[in-house]
């Protein structure tokens, strides 16, 4: 018997099996993501009976204010997983970029203030790290375009596991400071996500660690489905009828979906249709590109994009997105890197929220989406903002002014006052125009 089999014996876990996407087959629970037989993706498997008769409302209230609320619906046998207070971030209602976009029921689900590194990737990593010590791992890794590098370097810290992560070289100061700070070795790769992933592949099989979104990716996606739990349970155990969000790899999105059916499939919410749309950069958008012209398949690209956190251009989990969309009745859409910054700036300016740039980037398909008449103003629409703009500063220097510089004297004060309202006029001028 395995030390996770005797965990698992021990506990109240309610997850039973890897299970392939594809074929169908059930594999152990242990650390590996591919089916042997036809190579598809595997996912957990769960007893959902086991949850109808264990969970409630009222259970899931009582529980710790962070996403281990949902511990039954998490792949952990573990009755103290690593608690970062992760999770339960606001979810804002948005009247004033409701009213600009003409909408009139518009929420913000704002992870740009997630706990600990300020981005989604602190669920995900919280789950797969405390799953990566049931199973025996002592070192953990991953490969990253920033955010979760940033997140699984915190994290090993605080659960005193050793910690190598591996990271584009061109990536935002920001990051690679937020990811140096927690004492990791990091290593920087000449090439791009696509191509430190598959280094990372290699490393994996090389050195038998626990690579978070490689042979951990079963149990790592699973805490992106407390994304679409803690949604539902803030709309006071209802569902929402729309969901915009940013599409990287597809797994968050495909989570997000899934959280929302499990929720219903053990009776915590009704069900209901709920459409979901993607957010893509043009410069990186190889999911959007299938959805408009079709496919059933993926062609891959080479990423070229301010957007670098949803920079991936072979997305392992891009049909699945592709699929969610077309039978929810959603849409897949791309927007430009100025839009984006203009997306950045869009969000700051009417809700106090700083976004990074996927962020950005799902601001503006949500602008893109209304304005093509395919979000119905009356929908409850939930928008997922995935990280913290303090991240990715490069984005927006030099489009959003100057301080203005004064002596410390009242006329000073006077004329820049005067300047700066000459300045916010001929804006407006130009945006009427």
């Amino acid at each position: 018997m395995t030390q996770a089999t005797q965990l698992l014996a021990k506990s109240t876990a309610t997850f039973r099996a890897l299970k392939c996407k594809e074929c169908g087959e059930e594999y152990e629970l242990k650390a590996m993501h591919v089916c042997e037989l036809c190579f598809g993706p595997l996912e957990v498997a769960y007893d959902l009976n086991e949850l109808r008769r264990t969970v409630t409302r009222e259970s899931i209230q009582a529980g710790p204010n962070s996403i281990w609320r949902y511990r039954p619906f998490l792949p952990v046998a573990t009755e103290t997983p690593i608690d970062v207070g992760t999770g339960m971030t606001p979810l804002v209602q948005a009247n004033r970029l409701a009213r600009r976009l003409g909408l009139n029921k518009l929420y913000i689900k704002n992870d740009a203030v997630n706990m600990p590194t300020l981005s989604f990737k602190d669920r995900v990593v919280s789950v797969a790290l405390t799953r990566a010590r049931e199973l025996g791992f002592t070192t953990v890794s991953c490969a990253s375009t920033g955010n979760l590098a940033n997140s699984t370097a915190a994290i090993a810290a605080h659960a005193g596991l050793d910690c190598c992560v591996f990271i584009p070289a061109d990536l935002e100061a920001g990051k690679v400071m937020g990811t140096l700070i927690y004492g990791p070795t990091v290593m920087a790769v000449h090439g791009n996500y696509d191509q430190v992933n598959r280094l990372c592949s290699e490393v994996a099989n090389t050195h038998g660690w626990g690579f978070v979104n490689i042979n951990l990716r079963p149990y790592y996606s699973e805490g992106s489905k407390t994304l679409g739990y803690e949604v539902a349970e803030q709309l006071g155990w209802q569902l929402p009828d729309h969901v915009v969000a940013p599409l990287a790899s597809g797994s968050l999105f495909t989570k997000i979906y899934k959280g929302f059916q499990e929720f219903v499939q053990v009776g915590l919410v009704d069900e209901k249709p709920v459409r979901f749309s993607g957010a893509q950069a043009e410069g990186c958008s190889p999911i959007a590109q299938a959805f408009r012209e079709g496919r059933d398949f993926i062609a891959p690209v080479k990423p070229n994009t301010i957007a670098k956190s949803i920079a991936i251009g072979n997305p392992a989990d891009g049909v699945y997105a592709v699929d969610i969309a077309r039978k929810t009745n959603g849409n897949i859409e791309s927007v430009t890197d100025a839009e984006i910054v203009a997306g950045i700036k869009l969000l700051a300016e009417t809700e106090g929220i700083f976004t990074e740039t996927a962020g950005g980037t799902t601001i503006a398909v949500l602008q893109k989406l209304v304005e093509a008449g395919k979000i119905n103003p009356d929908e409850t629409t939930v928008v997922y903002i995935t990280g913290n703009g303090l991240k990715t500063q490069e984005a927006v220097q030099g489009y959003v002014g100057e301080p203005l510089t004064i002596e410390p004297k009242l006329d000073s004060f006077e004329r820049a006052l005067e300047r700066s309202r000459t300045l916010d006029r001929l804006e407006w001028q130009q945006v009427l125009v």
